[in-house]
Order: C-alpha cells, then structure tokens, then sequence
C-alpha cells in the first residue's frame, strides 16, 4: 500500500524513519516484517476498498488512517443527503429570485405581484451552498491528492463553477439587490447536480459521443427539409386571384415562414391544418404533403431513433465496462491486502497460492455498508470453503453475488399449534382467496361506476345516498374479511412483505376510519339520507376519494399474468433507475428555463394587464387580430417565459410538440425571427434526443425483463429487483489478469507486488 503515511507512525517506530521502508512488501506477511497489531488498519482499508467495489468507485485515493475516516464520513449516508439537499436548495432558488413563482396563476390577464424575497435571503442561502459545495470539492482533493485532482476534469470544472460562482454572488451583493436579472452563476447551478452523480456523468458522456454518431441521419432529415421547402415555395407561389393565395399567405409566404410550417409537419402538431388550404383548391397538393411526412416522419424519425438507441446504447455499455472494471480492483486489492494475514499454501518450492481467513473476510464483511441480503449470501458461500481459506479466484466469486439478480423473499408462513388454526391457514393460502379478492375489487368498480351514471347529471342536493352507503359498508367488511383471512394466512411478517396487502390495508383502515367518522357527524344512512344538508362535505368527500382509491386495488391482478407483471415490474424499474436520466433532464430543463427568461421575461403583454406601457399596448393592437389557432385566440397566455415557474411548463408543452408552433409563431411576432432558433433547438434536445434515449433505456429494460421470463416463474419476475449496471452486465467482458495488475500499478496510493 502507501509508502507513507500507509500505517501510523509509532507502528513501525523502531525502524529507520519511523515509516514504513521503501523495499517493504506486504506480500511478505510471513516475515519477521509483519506486525501482527497492524490487522485493524488492514481491515479498515479492505473494508473501504469493497465499498469503492461496490459502488463501482475509483480506489485512487489516500489509504492511510485519517484518510479512511473521512473518506468514510464524506461517503455516509448523513453527508451524501446534506450535499443533496443543498444541491435542492441551490436549484430551487429559482423559484423565488426575481422574477418570483410565487403567484397563485401565471396567466398574464390575472396575474397580480408575486411575493417577492426580502433582499438578502436568496444570496444567504446560495452562500451557504456554495460553502458546502467547497468544503466538498475540498474534502475531495485532500483524499485523491493534488496530481489526480489535475487529471479529472469534472473536478477542476467543480472549481472553476464554485469560483465563478463566488465572484458573481459578491457582485450581485455589492449592488444590494439591484443587479440585472442576467446572473452568469445561475446558469452554472446545475452542474452542482451532474458533478454529484457518476452515473449522470457516464450517461452524459454516452451523450456526447453518440451526437456525432447522428448527425447523418440529422443532416439526412435537413435535406429533406431543404428539398421540400424549396419544392413548397415553388408549388405555393403567390397567385393573382387574392382566393388562391391562402396556402402561400399562411404557410409559404417566405423561405423562413415555409421551413417552419415543414418542420412543424414533421412533428405532425399542424397536421393537416398546413395542407387544407391546398387540398381544398385541389385534391392532387396532398401527395406533396403525404409524400412529405411519409418519409420524413414515419422513415427518417424513426430512423434517428434507432441510430440514438444503437449508439448510446454501445457507448454506456463502454462506461460500465469501466465501472465494472473499477469493482474488479477494488476487489483484487482487497483480497491482495488481505492475503497478508493469512498463511499461504506451498504445493511446492515455486508454487505458493494466497488466501485469505475466512474469519479474517468475517471481520471485513461486518465493517462493510452492504444491503444485508448480499452479505449474508457471500457469508454463506464463504463458510462452504475447506480449510478456512479462500483463494483469489474463489474470492472474487464471491463478490460475483452482487451482480446477481435479487429476488425479494418472502418470510415464511407461521406455524400454529393449533390445528384448526392450521387447517384454516392451509385453506385461507390457496388460490381462490386471491380470485376472491380480485372478484370483491372488480364488483366495487362495477358499483361506482353505475353510482357515476345514475348520479351524473343530479345536483349534490338531490342526490340518494342511502344505497351509496349500504354499498360502502359492505365492501369496507369485504376488505377487512379479506385482510383478517391475509394476516392468519401469512402472518404479519408475511403480510407487509408485499406492496400490494399495504396498500390494501391502509385504503382499507383509512376508509373504515373515515366512514365512522361520517356516520358519527350525520347518524346512520336513511332513506333519502344526504349529509350535504348540514354543510359538512369535505368528510363525505374525502370517504368517496378513499373509496375511488379503492378502484385501485383491482390492478393487482398484474402480477398474476406474466406478460401483464413483466410490463409492470419494467415499469416499476424505470422508476427506480431513471434518476441518472431525469437528472440530465432537470440540468437541460433549468438551463433553457433560464436562458428563455433572458431572452423573452415580459416580450408578451396581456391588453388587460393594466401595468403595460402605451407602446407595448399599440404593438399587441396591431398584431392581435385573434386569428385562429393564434396564441390570443386560444389563450395560452398562462404559458410565457415571465417566471421560472412558467418558462418549465412552457417548455414541456412544446417538449411535446402539440401546438408547439402557436409559441414559435407568438415569440417570433413579439421578438425576432431568430428566436425560433431557441425554440427549434430546445425541440431538437428534448423531444428529438431525450425522448428516443427514454426509449432506449424502456427497451433494453424489457429485454432483459423478458430473457429473464423464460428462466423466472411468474413471482420471479414480479419480484424480480434489477440496476442499470445489472441490466448490462451480460454484455459486460471479465477484464483480464494483465488489465487489473496494470492499473494497480498505476495507482500512486497503492504499492502492491503482483
């Protein structure tokens, strides 16, 4: 390991330097030079070299005993949720900077003053975060050293954002609250988001590369473009009869004005708005537009997508090639490190295999954060070793569990001493309880439903709810036979080991509560019986929303049909695994939020908004003649870039590209041109790359959902667990004996012969 300060000082004080000799070999364990009390330091260092394994971390930092403890502090659980919470802090500043969120509706006809922070708050909360995100960026190149600080660049960029920050925090306080809405450091903010997650950074490398990667076809579909705007112009030319000019006056009028209404097309958001008026005069103009969208649409789009997903997809497998070979170091340092306490085997002379004590890997294992599962099915695997000693190869077998998938299990059933009890259980556990249960939830649907036709069109006061109640009451006594007939069945262990029975329970005891409520507040249900007469609803109303809750109960017939549970559980891990995905979107969403306030804060004025100036109200005059499908006409006015808030869900809306052209036609009006080059590319980064890498990452989930169906049971796959890393751990290479022994090598911390 280190050559100084590896071991402390006083370990080896008798020897010259009070450190450990430059010629020391761990390997020589057997030799007099092996101190015996050195073991815990050893074991605190295998312990944190496994972590880094499992985490898939770089073991590239300082081993020696002050180093190990805040290496451990800075990557415990208490620190990680504080720098997370500052990273939340920090982004959600945006919200109340100026100009606020903080106003009951963003619609520009109604919107009022927003609250605004008192002058100091915000830039004392971003300090704090700044100081955390320093003291972070410290802590981090006292543990690598300074010669790999210089080597990663995410770490010198973390620098470069903080001291930017800093410099731009000390302006904006020098001018007391008065400085101009354009703050260089906000735009830098999430990159305090990426610089967190190695998973998000991976991922945005896959990004990087595969960009280059599409261009062809990108480049293919601006051909089309080109060729289709140019043919347009020339098929739509202005006429002399003012009748036949609609096509050209709408959508074909300038070079500009016919890319964008093609370019609309090919998202389909102005199909077939843009073609009516040519179809209209002759039937024949709708080749040129289904021609158009044929090829462009259903051919290169999908196309582009299928080059995304090849590409990124090549390209993330090589980033967790890297993290696997990573855990791989991790491991065989460790088992190196441990191998030192343990006496070797002799075959012969020239022949000497190193292990490891079992009871030494005991020791570690006990130190090491680790989902229990995973330890005790390496202990176990352990304990099968003759001798009491493991090698090399079967040690990082037993790491192999990890990358295993987990299946969650169960408890077992309990065992009664009575045997009524137990007849009963035997009973209650079969399968006709779970068809029962699933009958019970569909009839209850069949009833609300049927309550919602028959009371559709009633006002609240001249409604019935006397059979509503009776309905209640039984099915509440339906739910609470069928959790009771549960817990006797699987106990209460068993019970709460599934999702669904707690979801079932608590709908069931929040109902029953609420609905005893009711009836204490109105007495019991008579004929003609309405609680809306005493003015008391909001009880009533939060018992239907419970009962409406019910409703989903009945999709617990999922896990029951295969294909229907491997759709689920793939969903449910895209849940789980999407947070390096959603991260990148939240950086690509908060930067363009940004930058669109910059560009368009106040560009629209309502002509009710009383606070507008004369000028803006004589230039809204003239172009708000409300043609139809305008913005006026339709009125997005709630959807404006005059607040964070706002500009992220005028984002999303065109990230959805319905109507996505209203927006470039409105901010083009008011602004320039230009600014639908802003809009085309927030298009183009969302809808276009975002979308198909959503994609992406849904297929190869279900695909390897499905491979594992066809080795699983049905409970297999409904309980199936899986990670990115695991998803792609098939197509993963075991790195090689030369790989490993090189890196090793190449780390300044460790001093390993091999």
């Amino acid at each position: 390991m280190e050559t100084s300060p590896l071991l402390q000082e006083n370990t080896f004080a008798n020897q010259k330097g009070h450190g450990i000799d430059k010629n020391f070999n761990p390997r020589q364990r057997r030799s007099s030079a092996w101190m015996p009390h050195c073991e815990d330091l050893y074991i605190r260092q295998a312990v944190v070299l496994i972590e880094d394994a499992i985490n898939y971390r770089s073991i590239k930092h300082h081993m020696d005993s002050k180093s190990l403890k805040l290496y451990r502090w800075y990557y415990s659980r208490s620190w990680q949720w504080l720098l997370s919470i500052m990273i939340i802090f920090i982004l959600g500043l945006a919200f109340i900077e100026t100009p606020s969120s903080l106003s009951l509706t963003s619609d520009l006809r109604y919107k009022g003053c927003p609250w605004e922070a008192p002058c100091g708050l915000t830039e004392t909360i971003e300090m704090l975060c700044l100081l955390a995100f320093t003291l972070d960026l410290a802590a981090k190149i006292y543990l690598i050293g300074w010669e790999e600080f210089w080597k990663c660049r995410w770490l010198m960029c973390y620098m470069v954002v903080i001291t930017v920050s800093v410099v731009d925090w000390t302006l904006s306080w020098t001018m007391l609250c008065k400085e101009h809405n354009i703050r260089i450091r906000r735009l830098l903010r999430p990159f305090f988001l990426l610089q967190n997650s190695s998973l998000m950074k991976k991922t945005l490398k896959s990004i990087k590369r595969t960009l280059p990667e599409i261009m062809s076809v990108f480049l293919l579909v601006v051909l089309h473009l080109c060729l289709f705007t140019m043919l347009g112009m020339l098929l739509f030319a202005r006429q002399e009869e003012l009748e036949s000019n609609t096509e050209w006056d709408t959508y074909f009028k300038n070079l500009p004005q016919s890319f964008t209404s093609l370019l609309v097309l090919l998202t389909t958001a102005n199909n077939p708005d843009v073609m009516t008026p040519a179809y209209s005069s002759n039937r024949i103009y709708s080749v040129f537009f289904v021609f158009f969208s044929s090829f462009g649409t259903f051919f290169l789009m999908n196309l582009l997508t299928a080059i995304i997903y090849n590409q990124f997809r090549g390209y993330l497998l090589l980033s967790m090639q890297t993290s696997f070979l990573r855990k791989r170091m991790g491991i065989r340092a460790a088992f190196e490190l441990l191998s030192c306490q343990a006496p070797a085997l002799t075959l012969s002379d020239d022949d000497i295999i190193e292990c490891v004590q079992v009871k030494t890997l005991m020791k570690v294992l006990r130190g090491v954060k680790m989902a229990s599962y995973y330890r005790q099915a390496i202990i176990r695997k352990a304990l099968q070793s003759p001798n009491g000693l493991i090698e090399r190869e079967e040690f990082q077998m037993l790491f192999d569990e990890l990358d295993k998938d987990r299946i969650k299990e169960h408890p077992l059933s309990p065992e009664y001493s009575s045997p009524v009890l137990r007849k009963l259980q035997r009973v209650l556990s079969h399968n006709v309880i779970t068809v029962g249960g699933n009958a019970i939830a569909l009839a209850n649907v069949i009833c609300i439903c049927t309550i919602l036709v028959i009371d559709s069109e009633k006002p609240l006061s001249l409604r019935d709810d006397y059979y509503l109640e009776l309905i209640n009451c039984f099915f509440i006594m339906c739910y609470l036979l069928e959790m009771l007939m549960k817990i006797i069945a699987l106990g209460w262990r068993g019970y709460l080991s599934y999702g669904s029975n707690i979801f079932d329970g608590f709908l069931t005891v929040l109902l029953l509560v609420l609905q005893i409520s009711v009836f204490a507040t109105y007495r019991l249900p008579f004929p003609n019986w309405n609680p809306a007469h005493k003015g008391f609803l909001p009880l009533y109303e939060m018992a239907h929303l419970v009962n409406m809750l019910i409703v989903v109960r009945f999709l617990r017939i999922i896990p029951n049909i295969k294909l229907m549970a491997l759709v689920a559980s793939t969903l449910v891990d895209l849940v789980k695994n999407l947070r390096a995905f959603v991260g990148i979107l939240v950086v690509v969403f908060y930067i363009y939020a940004i930058i669109g306030i910059w560009l368009f804060n106040g560009a629209i004025v309502s002509p009710t908004n009383m606070s507008c100036s004369q000028s803006q109200m004589r230039k809204f005059s003239a172009n708000a003649s409300a043609v139809c499908g305008s913005y006026e006409q339709l009125g997005y006015w709630a959807n404006n870039f005059d607040d964070f808030a706002s500009s992220l869900v005028l984002l999303y809306n065109i990230m959805v590209v319905n109507n996505w052209h209203v927006f470039l036609e409105v901010y083009s009006r008011h602004t320039s041109e230009w600014s639908k080059v802003y809009f085309i590319s927030w298009w183009l980064t969302s809808s276009i790359m975002w979308v198909n890498l959503f994609v992406a990452l849904i297929i190869e989930n279900f695909i390897y959902k499905w491979d594992k169906t066809h080795r699983s049971s049905v409970a297999d796959v409904a309980d199936l667990e899986t990670t990115v890393q695991l998803m792609f751990r098939e197509h993963i290479r075991e790195p090689t004996e030369e790989e490993i022994i090189s890196r090793l090598h190449e780390n300044p911390h460790l001093h390993l012969t091999l």
